[in-house]
């Protein structure tokens, strides 16, 4: 059984931009991380604050660890959070825009396809995407029917091959679409990423957990 008292903040993080760039906000708020995940096999680092320490997961697990409280705090992009809360309304408290890991949900398709009259009102569209919820409310809101095929990787193989007309994915710099012969036609949302906090653990721990949050607040401003 564990001690109450021995318990440790618990902040779940994924690998790669939203991980490097939450390190400043840690420095701001006087915390230093002991390992880099990128170097480590670690899945658990601990942090320059005993009482602090940082799950190392996949990006879409990160909503899933919090709600659960197996992490307090976390920090997950909008577009992760979206589908996390349509299939889990009100599972979590979302209280900070970070304004990190910035990029765009966009629709993406072959440079030689006619995709203003492929999205003409009545007209019927497949869509390879992992974001499901976001997709069909995108194209539901311009009349047009989607058959949705559900992707977890290399989206940009789908029109390639004919398995999809678009795609529907997170777009930094577009260097991956031209790359593949895609480009971007419409952007659906501006995505960053935001602090998430269990709601058990802000009720029942909140003096530990308030000027962590603060801190967060004051480095992202």
């Amino acid at each position: 059984m564990k001690e109450s008292s021995n318990i440790k903040i618990t902040l779940a993080l994924s690998k790669g931009r939203i991980f490097e760039e939450t390190m400043p906000l840690l420095e701001e708020a006087g915390i230093q991380v002991a390992e880099k995940p990128e170097k480590s096999r670690k899945l658990i680092i601990q942090t320059s604050d005993p009482n602090i320490r940082l799950l190392i997961l996949r990006a879409s697990d990160v909503p899933t660890y919090v709600q659960y409280g197996s992490a307090d705090l976390g920090i997950a992009g909008k577009d992760i959070l979206i589908e996390h809360s349509a299939k889990h309304p009100g599972s979590l408290y979302q209280p900070i825009d970070l304004n990190i890991a910035k990029c765009k949900l966009s629709v993406a398709v072959k440079k030689d396809f006619n995709y203003l009259d492929a999205v003409k009102q009545g007209a019927r569209l497949r869509v390879a995407t992992k974001y499901i919820k976001m997709t069909r409310d995108h194209f539901a809101a311009k009349g047009v029917y989607v058959d949705i095929i559900k992707l977890y990787g290399s989206m940009e193989l789908a029109p390639l091959i004919g398995l999809a007309d678009a795609i529907v994915d997170i777009v930094s710099t577009g260097d991956t679409l031209s790359a593949n012969g895609l480009v971007a036609v419409e952007d659906i949302m501006q995505i960053s990423s935001r602090l998430i906090v269990n709601k058990a653990s802000l009720k029942n721990r909140g003096d530990k957990l308030k000027p962590l949050m603060e801190a967060f607040r004051r480095a992202s401003n």
